[in-house]
C-alpha cells in the first residue's frame, strides 16, 4: 500500500515536470497557440500510459 503512495506523488511530479518541459519546448519552438493543446494532450497520454504500465510492472513483480 506504501508503494501505491509513494508512486502516486511521484506521478504526479513527473507529470507536473513533464508539461513545464513542454511549456519550455513551445515556446522555445514557437509553436502556435492553436496547436499547443494538442501538444500537451499527447505527451500528456504519453507519459500517463507510460506511468500506468511501470505501476503494473511494479505491482506484478512485487507478488
Amino acid at each position: 500500500m506504501a508503494i501505491a503512495f509513494l508512486f502516486v506523488w511521484v506521478a504526479v511530479f513527473i507529470l507536473f515536470y513533464i508539461n513545464k518541459l513542454t511549456n519550455a519546448l513551445c515556446v522555445q519552438k514557437e509553436i502556435p497557440e492553436d496547436r499547443q493543446p494538442k501538444v500537451f494532450r499527447t505527451i500528456n497520454v504519453l507519459i500517463t500510459i507510460l506511468l500506468i504500465s511501470s505501476y503494473v510492472d511494479i505491482l506484478l513483480s512485487s507478488k
